[in-house]
């Protein structure tokens, strides 16, 4: 009878626990996933629940000179793809460019919900996020554990209206996308890319796409008005 009762206790911590896991994602963002499923759908991907490395205050604020410095690829204006919208479980097309931020895509409500993930969304899904004014984090997933945490403490500062996920189909250490608008950096350079990402952001972040942001509401800081971390 005691061992019974023993392994009772032990099958009810056990569930307590997965119970409390689920709910951190939730999708209220109040997980460290920030998931908001106001916004779209998780669409059965799997969250990133890991706490970032808060970053370093911004040093430089030019996107040009930020992009030059830290080997990115700068395209604010990339040829449209289309706009087409399509049902849920469409199979994504094959898009012309190899990081699509345009073309035919989901219709809403089911684009991508903001949040960060351990696994990249179908991209039919997550183009439809770009053309609610999203901005979208993407980084190549042999990166290291820490700079992933470095990416993941920056996307903590401004998560609203902010998609984080790892995208192996991509030629890029670390991207930023908009609706018709890429920062692709073939290296981490640190600070350097991170302020890259956050100007990138500034410029962007709902000023693409045919919808508009506020169409599905928006939570939390964003790359409009992020949170800062403290200087020291």
């Amino acid at each position: 009878m005691g061992l019974f009762r023993g392994r009772g206790v032990v099958l009810v911590l056990a569930l307590v626990a997965a119970l409390l896991a689920v709910g951190c994602g939730g999708g209220d963002g109040n997980g460290l996933a920030h998931v908001n499923e106001a916004t779209g759908s998780t669409n059965g991907v799997p969250l990133d629940e890991r706490e970032g490395t808060p970053p370093p205050p911004v040093k430089q604020t030019n996107l040009k000179k930020l992009a030059e410095e830290a080997g990115c690829f700068l395209l604010p204006n990339l040829p449209e793809e289309g706009n087409e919208e399509v049902a849920p479980g469409t199979p994504s097309p094959q898009y012309k460019a190899a990081l699509p931020t345009s073309g035919t895509h989901v219709e809403e409500p089911h684009q991508q919900a903001d949040g960060a993930y351990t696994l990249a969304p179908e991209p039919i899904d997550f183009v439809a996020s770009l053309d609610h004014g999203r901005v979208e984090i993407q980084y190549a997933p042999d990166l290291s554990e820490e700079i992933q945490l470095e990416l993941k403490g920056l996307y903590d500062t401004m998560y609203g209206g902010v998609l984080l996920f790892p995208n192996e189909s991509m030629d890029f250490a670390v991207a930023a996308t908009a609706w018709r608008a890429l920062l692709g950096c073939t290296t981490w350079e640190g600070d350097t890319t991170l302020d890259a990402i956050r100007a990138f952001g500034k410029a962007t972040w709902g000023k693409r796409g045919s919808k508009s942001v506020d169409e599905f509401p928006v939570e939390g800081p964003t790359p409009r008005n992020p949170e800062e971390p403290d200087a020291g």
